[in-house]
């Protein structure tokens, strides 16, 4: 027998999600991000659902050639650039487009002979990570400007912190060290991720990366995707695989931390960390079976996990089981498991098929 784990990635959904980022940016163009293979939704079928993205934004040489050779022909951005001068020619070949964060990256197109490939110049303006600092703009285009390895005019970026949380005043700070940075200038500038498309829209500028939005999750720490009009991308789902008569007093799983507090019906259900279900989702975290809402009790294992079906006793083995997705917000699964929606959806194994579809219901 075929496990019966999947994920059901609705395209439709997406798609949607793409057009709440571009409602709220109309006047911006969109590079959509599609780093971590699509964030787990798979890199290529993402990408073709979103053809009217203006360009993709990755992190690395492999995902922009996966994305490539399975024919996506949007202008495609490495998002961290290249460290290496033999990685030049193949950001030609594939025709891509390079963000330089470092003065070792402009070394490395100095010391370069080939054609012209377009650059972005990435600030850090408080996110400390990656990005050259708001004084060294000047002269870091200076030296672009006389590279003929360089085509002109390049573009700036700079990646917002804390747009996340409304309430922080880091976005409004960054902002202000971008723009004296770069106000005369005369240049496409990219500030927005998805925090930024749908809070702060003083950072809409020619340019917004949407990430997290387009899979349906919110980007934010205090509201649900729900409430910005975001819907779930990944449903991963499931079958019961056994339902058990446990009697009161019984233990559950490994180490028997969950105890049955009265006699009781027990499913078991053909997922696990194995799958990419977060091995420290707690006893209680929600789970839908025949779409009613169960608690997850004891540990999760590698290829399973058992949920309490007293409110939903009439369950079999075989009946759907939802992890998270349509109806369950991966938020409310991450909140629970200490973690981001990010991380679940990214973490989702490759033992678990992808399995797209439009106009799920």
């Amino acid at each position: 027998m075929t496990r019966v784990t999947r994920a059901v990635i609705n395209l439709s959904a997406l798609r949607h999600n793409l057009s709440i980022a571009r409602r709220h940016a109309p006047d911006s163009h969109i590079m959509a991000i599609i780093k971590a293979n699509g964030y787990g939704h798979g890199s290529v079928a993402v990408a073709q659902a979103l053809n009217q993205a203006d360009a993709f934004g990755v992190a690395c040489l492999d995902e922009a050639i996966t994305l490539r050779e399975a024919g996506i022909a949007q202008p495609i951005v490495l998002l961290e650039g290249v460290v290496h001068a033999a990685d030049l020619n193949l950001v030609r070949g594939y025709q891509l487009e390079l963000v330089v964060h470092h003065p070792v990256q402009i070394g490395l197109l100095e010391q370069d002979s080939g054609s012209a490939i377009p650059v972005w110049l990435k600030l850090d303006t408080g996110m400390h990570r990656l990005g050259i600092t708001p004084p060294q703009v000047t002269e870091m285009l200076q030296r672009l400007g006389q590279l003929e390895a360089v085509a002109q005019p390049v573009r700036l970026m700079t990646h917002l912190a804390n747009a996340d949380d409304r309430q922080d005043d880091t976005t409004p700070q960054q902002l202000e060290r971008f723009d004296s940075a770069t106000a005369d200038l005369g240049l496409q500038t990219s500030i927005a991720n998805s925090a930024g498309i749908l809070a702060w829209p003083d950072t809409h500028r020619d340019w917004v990366r949407p990430g997290i939005m387009l899979y349906g999750v919110s980007p934010f720490v205090d509201s649900s995707a729900a409430e910005h009009d975001l819907q779930p991308v990944m449903t991963l789902q499931s079958e019961l695989i056994a339902v058990n008569q446990q009697r009161q007093g019984e233990p559950i799983g490994y180490g028997g931390t969950y105890r049955c507090p009265a006699d009781m019906p027990v499913g078991v259900v053909a997922i696990g960390y194995g799958d990419g279900y977060p091995r420290h989702a707690p006893s209680g975290t929600p789970v839908l079976v025949n779409g009613q809402r169960v608690p997850l009790i004891g540990r999760v294992s590698m290829d399973m996990i058992c949920v309490d079906l007293r409110d939903c006793p009439k369950a079999a083995i075989g009946d759907p089981v939802v992890l998270w997705g349509a109806g369950l917000p991966v938020e409310k699964i991450a909140s629970l498991a200490g973690t981001i929606g990010y991380e679940l959806l990214c973490q989702v194994t490759r033992r678990v098929p992808l399995d797209y579809q439009y106009d799920i219901v």
